[in-house]
């Protein structure tokens, strides 16, 4: 994504229901509540399911994904994220 460019000008790239996986390891930037700054919020590969969705700064979309190894809630960026194929 170009630093110009405005996300939510489009629909939303996931839907709230939608099983997503991480495809990258994600760790606390300090806005995960009652975790220490940089440990581990899900793993690459951990699959969830997108419960909510926000925005940030008005012009991208974050989704909050709910992964199902860890429990925990996890507010994600697009390309953090890619559709995990049912099985």
């Amino acid at each position: 994504m170009q630093s110009d460019e405005i996300e939510i000008d489009s629909p939303p790239v996931f839907e709230i229901g939608q099983k997503v996986r991480s495809r990258k390891l994600i760790r606390n930037d300090g806005t995960f509540p009652g975790k220490d700054i940089g440990a581990i919020l899900a793993k690459k590969g951990d699959v969830g399911y997108v419960i909510s969705i926000g925005t940030f700064l008005q012009s991208s979309y974050i989704y909050a994904v709910h992964f199902m190894t860890t429990g925990n809630i996890v507010g994600c960026r697009k390309k953090e994220l890619e559709l995990a194929e049912e099985i």
